[in-house]
């Protein structure tokens, strides 16, 4: 049996508890608030993997219109130029913001912030919290902030299952925990929910990040926005851990350099060389795999003996592997580490769901388009998930709970790993999507536990498939060129799936 738990009614609930969720909790505050996560507080996120630190133009060469012109640069014609100013615009705010709330961020011994430098950035402007565990230290310290705040209340070990509504307006959220199916009456919902790494085999990500925020939102009639756009990152470190550690780009920010097994540096000529955008060392990476060779990360010269010092939890990512990142080469291979697609929102977060809000990776704002900038994610997590509780304060509604639907099993994405990770990997043509939608279609329009997952990969084919051309993370073999113009994609599931039924039937051509 189902619980309504009225002691909540009407109190924003926050699903997640990444950075964009902890922020917006913490925003809300003193107004009763609660967060629903499906590990233990900060569990399970991304956030908490983050080597890389947050992107912030505070160095002296450095300014938020260079910081702009990067992004622009990464997005490849995708960005949406207005929100990319506005969100860097408040980088700064966004790291003063975190330290009122105890994180500490690295300096350098003249006691300024240690900025580092990564991919596709033209200046050093990357903010360090603890070295290469940044998010990590980030969310320890907005946990014990959450801890201090006895307005938020915590249902730690609870998933979202639907979200509830009534004439298109949010009136609820049912959840299935420990204690069994619940219902919380709400009529603000933000979706914090993270990635959807884990519908693939090879990922950085929680393994069981596979786009549940995005499944909630499209079963409530949420649109979508340029789902196609899954960033590999290009240096996971090739081994038999799974999810893959990753071997930040700081690494290669830092000097070290890329070389095939043959010790030819493939990089050399390419614009940028190894810190050219993530797509394109990416691409470049598997061109040598595909060909039968391998691909490692040199930081001999470049750091020796003080990589433990200066990257000590990839070294010790690396000694578990076996492998001496000061003395020896480093295996590494592409695996999937962002999403810049997802649920489709405002400059405030809201989506087109009244009464829902998204933010984070879950979310499409606009900042990222075709590829992301490396570090604008944790920046994009505290200025949206810090925007979006400040809007959700000022909204005012309650609609009556109809029926509650009976919950839908748990969700399982290990069936469709192996279609995915074939078809909509770092290249892709017709047949290889047209194959994922024909196997994708069944179990996304089933009742099974492998349906909210399916329904995410098949967004991501049918985008994919709707776009006959190569922009950013978007790299098809069939169709190698950009088209003149670059233009956003959005749709909601019903049209999704109906394209993939006409795709099914072989009228895929006059549908598109």
């Amino acid at each position: 049996m189902t619980e309504i738990l009225h002691q909540f009614k009407g109190r924003p609930v926050v699903v997640g508890s990444g950075l964009a969720g902890l922020i917006a909790a913490l925003t809300l505050a003193p107004e009763p608030t609660v967060i629903v996560t499906r590990g233990a507080l900060g569990a399970e996120t991304s956030s908490a993997w983050a080597q890389g630190g947050i992107a912030a133009s505070l160095g002296a060469d450095d300014n938020p219109g260079l910081h702009l012109a990067d992004t622009l640069a990464a997005g490849d014609g995708l960005c949406d130029p207005g929100v990319a100013g506005g969100i860097i615009g408040e980088a700064q705010d966004a790291i003063a913001l975190l330290q009122r709330y105890g994180v500490r961020f690295d300096q350098n011994p003249s006691g300024e912030f240690a900025l580092g430098l990564e991919a596709a950035h033209s200046r050093r402007r990357i903010v360090h919290a603890g070295g290469d565990g940044s998010g990590a230290a980030i969310i320890r310290a907005l946990i014990a902030a959450v801890a201090k705040r006895s307005s938020i209340a915590v249902l730690e070990g609870f998933e979202a299952r639907r979200i509830l509504t009534a004439d298109g307006s949010v009136c609820g959220l049912l959840c299935s925990g420990p204690t069994g199916d619940i219902v919380l009456p709400s009529s603000r919902v933000l979706l914090a929910t993270g990635g959807l790494g884990g519908l693939y085999e090879a990922t950085t990500n929680p393994a069981s990040n596979f786009g549940q925020g995005i499944a909630l939102a499209a079963r409530a009639g949420a649109v979508l926005a340029d789902m196609e756009f899954v960033q590999f990152h290009p240096t996971a470190l090739d081994s038999r851990r799974r999810p893959l550690a990753l071997v930040s780009e700081a690494v290669r920010g830092e000097g070290a350099e890329l070389v095939n097994e043959r010790g030819e540096r493939f990089m050399a000529d390419t614009p940028g060389e190894e810190l050219a955008p993530r797509d394109v060392v990416a691409r470049a990476i598997s061109a040598e795999i595909a060909r039968g060779g391998r691909v490692f990360l040199d930081a001999r010269r470049a750091l020796g003996p003080r990589f433990g010092v200066r990257f000590p939890a990839i070294a010790a990512l690396c000694h578990e592997a076996g492998i001496d990142p000061g003395s020896a080469l480093i295996p590494v291979r592409p695996a999937v580490h962002y999403h810049m697609g997802g649920v489709a929102t405002d400059e405030e977060g809201q989506s087109s769901v009244a009464g829902l809000w998204v933010a984070g990776e879950v979310a499409s704002t606009g900042l990222h388009g075709a590829n992301r900038l490396a570090s604008n994610s944790l920046l994009e997590a505290t200025v949206m998930g810090a925007r979006a509780a400040r809007n959700m304060s000022l909204f005012r509604s309650q609609p009556a709970l109809g029926d509650i639907p009976s919950t839908p099993p748990i969700a399982d994405s290990a069936s469709i790993r192996t279609v995915v990770s074939r078809h909509l990997g770092v290249l892709r043509n017709a047949g290889a999507m047209h194959g994922a939608i024909a196997s994708l279609l069944p179990l996304a329009e089933g009742d099974g536990a492998s349906s909210d997952p399916a329904i995410v990969a098949l967004l991501i084919a049918v985008f994919a498939s709707l776009r006959t051309e190569s922009r950013g993370a978007h790299a098809r073999t069939d169709f190698p060129l950009k088209q003149l113009v670059a233009r956003r994609r959005k749709m909601a599931l019903d049209e999704a799936l109906a394209i993939a039924r006409a795709a099914t039937s072989q009228d895929f051509a006059r549908s598109a």
